[in-house]
């Protein structure tokens, strides 16, 4: 799974991780960090990215767990980001057991303090 979403890493169009109803002007976005992690009976799924699409969190959340269940190899994931159609994309995860942990807005958005603290993101948290 980790090395499907590695493959996600870095500016993209993410077309094919869109609902066909987004109306954002660009699909082109940046995943700066997505990290996998199993603990026990769960698996944590942590992606920070400068925005996301409709629907593009469950969109690739339905890839890796496809990879995950040994129905893809961890390349359907690129080769899906480079086809730029939503029909090859797989399937979408249910919103059921997904989560936002927190929103970062730059400091020129002058976003009050206490509005900006987030729990921190997977990468910083520490498992039993």
């Amino acid at each position: 799974m980790q090395l499907a979403g590695d493959y996600l890493l870095g500016e993209h169009d993410f077309s094919a991780f869109r609902a066909s109803s987004c109306q954002a002007k660009s699909p082109v976005r940046t995943i700066y960090h997505l990290r996998i992690i199993r603990h026990g009976d769960f698996i944590y799924i942590d992606i920070i990215a400068n925005a996301f699409l409709h629907h593009m969190v469950r969109n690739i959340v339905g890839v890796l767990i496809a990879v995950g269940a040994g129905k893809q190899e961890p390349d359907w994931a690129s080769r899906i980001l480079a086809t730029r159609d939503r029909t090859r994309g797989g399937v979408t995860a249910p919103a059921e057991g997904l989560y936002l942990v927190g929103v970062e807005y730059p400091e020129h958005f002058r976003i009050p303090v206490p509005y900006t603290q987030i729990t921190p993101s997977l990468a910083a948290m520490t498992f039993p």
